[in-house]
């Protein structure tokens, strides 16, 4: 899944960033209120994590203004904002909750996570699909009763695939959910983890697998589907 955060403070934001995707996040990071709404617009983000306190324009602004052509997106507001009237306006300006600093990363991720739980986010604490069971919360993953050792990269890559079973994914999608635009996939890369993850899922029995639609993009569907 992919985040947008947004903090004009360097070191924190380089803090989060490496705590949300060793936590299975690709994350983009912006430090302005321009580059957010930009990037907000020509991406697709499952959440935006938002500082009020940007050096150009009012993080309220950028809420706004996402909101007005992207209002399913959610948004988590981290900022040292901590009146009672702030936080009223930022949720009713439709941020999705609102996180005072100094904060632990533990605690903005279960935040997210909770938000991405909700009705029509992208989170479920347990998917399931076969004899595959993928906890989210605790990013591990069961295929029959053997605990798959599974590489960062190939388990965010069966999550995609588990939420969209049976849908096709082309490479495009597969790259814009799983890699920030400040670290894009070398060439091939999407090919050689989705190999590696076919060839894992089949090691350990599993009535799934990843079927290549050649030239379209790829499948998880029932094994022998």
């Amino acid at each position: 899944m992919r985040l947008l955060y947004v903090e004009d403070n360097e070191r924190l934001a380089q803090n989060i960033s490496a705590s949300l995707r060793a936590n299975g996040f690709a994350v983009d990071w912006v430090d302005c209120g321009e580059d957010a709404v930009h990037s907000a617009k020509s991406y697709d983000y499952d959440a935006i994590i938002l500082d009020l306190g940007l050096p150009d324009i009012d993080g309220m602004s950028v809420l706004k203004a996402v909101k007005a052509v992207k209002p399913e997106v959610p948004f988590i507001i981290c900022t040292a904002r901590d009146a009672l009237e702030d936080r009223i306006n930022g949720l009713d300006a439709g941020s999705d909750d609102y996180l005072v600093k100094p904060f632990d990363a533990a605690e903005l991720l279960a935040r997210i996570r909770a938000v991405l739980r909700r009705p029509g986010g992208a989170l479920g604490v347990t998917l399931t699909a076969g004899n595959i069971t993928f906890d989210t919360a605790e990013r591990s993953v069961e295929i029959g009763a053997t605990w798959a050792r599974l590489s960062r990269r190939e388990m965010d890559l069966l999550e995609l695939f588990m939420r969209r079973k049976g849908r096709i994914l082309s490479k495009d999608a597969i790259e814009n959910a799983l890699y920030g635009f400040d670290a894009p996939p070398t060439p091939n890369a999407i090919e050689v983890a989705t190999h590696r993850l076919r060839k894992k899922l089949a090691e350990l029995n599993a009535s799934i697998a990843i079927h290549t639609l050649r030239g379209i993009g790829y499948v998880l569907e029932d094994d022998g589907a």
